[in-house]
């Protein structure tokens, strides 16, 4: 016998499901939403202590001892030689300490410094997820030429780990490390230091999971802080 009474309600059931996915949908959009707003919130407040704490130190420019502080922001794409269709965007803060004093010949001179960066914000747009998260780059070394100039070159070495809630790539592994290698410049004003720099970004977990096909970007990165002597 044909249940009609089942039949009647089928579109009611139906309807009803569609109901509570849109709603479960809206919901979790909302909960995303207000993570990545108290995570902007959060880094807006570090960066208006960091812009807060420049005009109280010297002006100045890299010199053997010195200090930098600088808040910066890079976004790029996937290019050839590992995952595509990735576009990434970060924010961070770095600390770094002026190692030498001028080496070198000519146009080469320049000064070694050792910098730090902590990077609480970190999104990378997936063919098919975007995933958040943050890392910490313990392993910087920069060449700081030694210009005398308001334009002063550097090339960088980057190297440190990238933590998110989505695997990246995607069905790999949500711990990854990465490794970096910049050439930029500095931009000195009366106050503030910019840096404007273009930086090939390397993105793999080193075999903890497989496979392991890794992410290669290009990003420019834009900067603002301060060098002063310590």
């Amino acid at each position: 016998m044909v249940d009609w009474d089942f039949e009647r309600r089928a579109p009611d059931l139906a309807s009803a499901r569609g109901i509570v996915a849109a709603h479960v949908e809206s919901v979790t959009h909302a909960l995303r939403t207000q993570v990545m707003s108290s995570k902007m919130r959060i880094l807006n407040l570090l960066s208006i202590v960091l812009v807060g704490t420049l005009p109280l130190l010297a002006q100045s420019r890299p010199e053997d001892g010195g200090r930098e502080l600088q808040v910066w922001s890079g976004a790029g794409h996937s290019v050839a030689g590992g995952t595509s269709h990735t576009t990434v965007w970060n924010m961070g803060l770095r600390y770094g300490w002026v190692l030498t004093r001028p080496h070198g010949p000519g146009i080469l001179k320049g000064r070694f410094e050792y910098v730090l960066d902590a990077t609480p914000l970190f999104i990378l747009w997936q063919r098919y997820n975007t995933a958040y998260g943050g890392g910490f780059s313990p392993l910087g070394l920069k060449w700081d030429f030694a210009s005398r100039g308001p334009v002063e070159p550097y090339l960088e070495l980057n190297g440190g780990t990238l933590f998110t809630n989505q695997s990246v790539p995607t069905g790999t592994s949500a711990v990854n490390f990465t490794s970096a290698a910049a050439f930029g410049m500095h931009l000195f004003g009366e106050k503030y230091a910019w840096s404007l720099e273009a930086r090939y970004m390397h993105i793999s977990n080193a075999g903890l999971a497989t496979p392991n096909p890794g992410i290669n970007t290009v990003q420019v990165r834009v900067g603002l802080g301060k060098f002063w002597h310590h």
